[in-house]
């Protein structure tokens, strides 16, 4: 994996123009390893690996049997990967990592609420498309597809194969689709993602990682806010709606405050 550290917004922006295609995740802490949710959790509580294949299909079990309670269509339970996606999208921990087509909205995340420096990961799935890891060159994309019915169980379910795949669901939900959003799918969760793509080879870098110091951010969230990359547009609900205005509490724009000091005159003398 390539790390380059930036110093202006700028910078991030010329790079971004240059990775036509590619996908991208954003992290508010430049230090925390690319590895899914699912990971973090089963390593705090529940330290041996060998357990993590029957703690994970039990959760995807327990969530199928109760989710159709809230659901008017149940359709997405019978399909591996939609249920991880909806799992996902409310908050469970999964073995999918959120990528976007989108470096904008990536950086959004890693920036919005950053209070140290904090990272962009850039993942080159051009050059993924075809490739397979080196232990077995059949495993391509397509070979090891999890939207194929029974390939999630044959290629990810049992952690033991270090490969990886990118795509959407069949069917997307409204936040995929307003945040360019896609999954990647790691074949093990004991490995960050790095460390998965050292098995791949080939001469073309797979992974760059970006390391946007605190200082960049009010440009570079400025510059965000310009392009309509918020909460409210990456999130299209009520929700997306109240989160975003936390930044309109930080931003305090020119004419914002002139207007407020002609309101407000300063008493004469001071």
């Amino acid at each position: 994996m390539q790390t380059i550290r930036l110093t202006r917004w700028s910078e991030f922006v010329d790079h971004a123009d240059a990775m036509e295609g590619w996908a991208f995740r954003g992290h508010v802490s430049a230090q925390w390893p690319l590895v899914p949710s699912l990971t973090r959790r089963l390593q705090q509580f529940s330290p041996d690996p060998r357990l993590w294949p029957l703690r994970e299909a039990r959760a995807m079990r327990v969530f199928r049997r109760k989710a159709h309670i809230y659901l008017q269509d149940r359709s997405a339970l019978g399909d591996d990967l939609r249920s991880l996606a909806l799992m996902q999208h409310h908050g469970a921990a999964t073995r999918l990592l959120d990528f976007t087509k989108s470096p904008f909205v990536a950086a959004f995340f890693a920036l919005e609420s950053a209070t140290r420096d904090v990272a962009v990961f850039a993942l080159n799935t051009p050059a993924l498309w075809n490739r397979a890891p080196d232990f077995d060159p059949s495993l391509t994309r397509s070979q090891i597809d999890p939207r194929v019915p029974g390939n999630f169980d044959r290629y990810f379910a049992g952690n033991t194969l270090p490969l990886l795949w990118f795509g959407e669901p069949s069917e997307m939900d409204s936040r995929l689709v307003a945040q360019s959003g896609l999954f990647v799918v790691p074949g093990v969760l004991d490995l960050p993602l790095d460390d998965i793509l050292d098995g791949y080879g080939g001469s073309e870098g797979l992974l760059t990682k970006f390391v946007l110091p605190l200082e960049m951010r009010h440009d570079a969230m400025r510059a965000l806010y310009r392009m309509n990359v918020t909460y409210a547009t990456l999130f299209p609900d009520l929700d997306g709606l109240a989160r975003s205005v936390s930044y309109e509490l930080e931003s305090i724009w020119e004419r914002l405050v002139e207007d407020y000091e002609r309101a407000h005159p300063a008493p004469p003398g001071t």
